[in-house]
C-alpha cells in the first residue's frame, strides 16, 4: 500500500481513484465494487467488529480512496508505515448537497433510492448487510445524525473530520488535496511525474442515482420472477 485516502465520499473520490491509477499508483481500491457486489462488504464488517486482515481486503491493491478505507484511516497508517496519506477536500456547502442527494439520501432520505432500496434489503441479505454497515460506520464517525441530518450538522462534522485528519497524521506524510488543484501538488507528493493528459474530472451525483434505481429495480425484478407466490403474499426471502 502506496496511499491512503483519508477524504470522505463524495471529495471527488472517483476522480481520485482514476487519476492514482494514471500515475501508476493502483490499482486503487473504492467503494463503487462493493456496490456492485455486495458481498465484499462482509470482510468490513468484520473489521468493523475488531478482526480484520488488510492483505485480504486489499490484495493487490496500492491505494484506497473513499469508503470504508477511509473510515480506517488510523488503523491503515499502522499497518503500512511507510504509505502517504491523501485527504481529499471539497467546499462544506457543496459536500452537504451531495451527500444529501447521495449517501444521505439512500439511507435515511424520502426519496425513490432509499425506498427501492429498503424494498431490495428486505429480499437481499447481503444489500441488507452492506446497507446496515454503512449505516453503523457513519453513525459512530459522528458524520450524520440519521434522518435528524441538517446541512450544519454535516459541515461542522465534517470540518472537525479534517482537523483530526491533520491533528493525527504526521505532515510530511499527509497532503491535503482538492481534485479543483489538478495534477501538480498530487504528483510532487507522490514523486511521479505530471502526464500530458487531463485531469480527470468525474462528476458522479446523478449517476449514482440512476445505479441505485436501475440496479434495485433489476434486482427486485428477478427476485419477483423467481418468487411470484412471494412477491404478491408479502413474503420476503
Amino acid at each position: 500500500m502506496k496511499l491512503i485516502g483519508a477524504g470522505l465520499p463524495r471529495t471527488g473520490t472517483m476522480s481520485q481513484k482514476i487519476a492514482l491509477e494514471m500515475l501508476g499508483v493502483g490499482p486503487c481500491y473504492h467503494m463503487f465494487p462493493i456496490l456492485n457486489s455486495p458481498d465484499l462488504a462482509r470482510p468490513w464488517r468484520r473489521a468493523l467488529d475488531g478482526d480484520v486482515d488488510w492483505e485480504e481486503i486489499f490484495d493487490g491493491c496500492q491505494s484506497t480512496v473513499d469508503w470504508p478505507g477511509a473510515y480506517f484511516y488510523k488503523e491503515l497508517m499502522a499497518a503500512y508505515p511507510d504509505a502517504k496519506v491523501l485527504l481529499g477536500v471539497r467546499d462544506g456547502d457543496s459536500w452537504a448537497r451531495s451527500m444529501r442527494d447521495t449517501i444521505w439520501g439512500s439511507i435515511y432520505g424520502d426519496s425513490l433510492i432509499r425506498h427501492l432500496s429498503d424494498a431490495r434489503c428486505a429480499i437481499d441479505p447481503d444489500w441488507n448487510g452492506y446497507i446496515e454497515l454503512m449505516k453503523e460506520m457513519w453513525a459512530r464517525s459522528g458524520l450524520l445524525n440519521g434522518e435528524s441530518t441538517s446541512d450544519e450538522w454535516m459541515i461542522g462534522a465534517m470540518e472537525r473530520y479534517h482537523e483530526e485528519v491533520q491533528e493525527t497524521v504526521p505532515s510530511e506524510r499527509l497532503l491535503v488535496w482538492s481534485v479543483k488543484d489538478g495534477w501538480e501538488s498530487l504528483c510532487e507528493f507522490l514523486e511521479v511525474p505530471v502526464p500530458e493528459a487531463p485531469f480527470p474530472h468525474v462528476n458522479d451525483t446523478k449517476q449514482f442515482g440512476d445505479w441505485m434505481i436501475d440496479t434495485s429495480l433489476a434486482v427486485l425484478q428477478e427476485w419477483r420472477a423467481e418468487n411470484p407466490q412471494q412477491a404478491t403474499s408479502g413474503g420476503g426471502a
